[in-house]
């Protein structure tokens, strides 16, 4: 799915949506974002020398969970991280990288949804991680 397919099941628009595409592949949701270099976010971290922030790198891997959810995701409902556990950072992403995540859901009792997954650029994981959210009302 592109990025408008995308904004129909998550609520984040510019300059917090952070993928350019998605799909499902089986059980797995896989997302790309590709680095441009202008984005807020690099601006001042770090300057001369610029990496995207791990809290970025878990928030796209977030978006990409909610490909996951599209149908508890209707109209009105907001998906908000409750927790990132054993997340680590083992290579920074600059720009020009083309982020690809995987993730899967581990367990679910709604309104919270288990997850884990990884970030990674030409096959070097970059970001691993669990995290949990909950799908709330507006």
């Amino acid at each position: 799915m592109n990025r408008e397919e995308i904004m129909e099941i998550i609520p984040h628009r510019e300059d917090m949506l952070l993928l350019d595409d998605a799909s499902l592949v089986g059980e797995e949701a896989v997302g790309h974002y590709h680095v441009k270099g202008d984005e807020f976010f690099l601006r001042g971290h770090f300057p001369g020398n610029p990496i995207v922030p791990g809290v970025i790198l878990c928030e796209i891997l977030a978006q990409s969970a909610c490909v996951l959810m599209k149908d508890v995701m209707t109209d009105g409902k907001l998906p908000v991280y409750t927790g990132l556990n054993n997340v680590k950072f083992r290579s920074p992403v600059k720009p020009g990288d083309t982020i690809e995540t995987r993730c899967h859901i581990r367990r679910a009792k709604h309104p919270f949804y288990f997850a884990e997954g990884t970030v990674s650029v030409d096959g070097r994981t970059c970001v691993s991680a669990e995290f949990s959210f909950a799908i709330t009302g507006v």
